[in-house]
């Protein structure tokens, strides 16, 4: 009985942790800053008779 009720309290911690810890790391939607984004995509800088692995 003692180990049932020890996990019911661990998982009621997690559970509170977990929302917690959402709140505090910003978990949102937040409409993408196109003007961070590159436009380039790494295969355009390649070139020509070079091997990239």
């Amino acid at each position: 009985m003692f180990i049932l009720i020890a996990l019911l309290a661990l998982g009621v911690w997690a559970l509170v942790a977990t929302v917690i810890e959402l709140r505090r790391d910003g978990y949102r939607r937040i409409p993408t800053d196109w003007s961070r984004v590159s436009g380039r995509d790494a295969l355009d800088r390649a070139e020509a008779g070079r091997v990239y692995r």
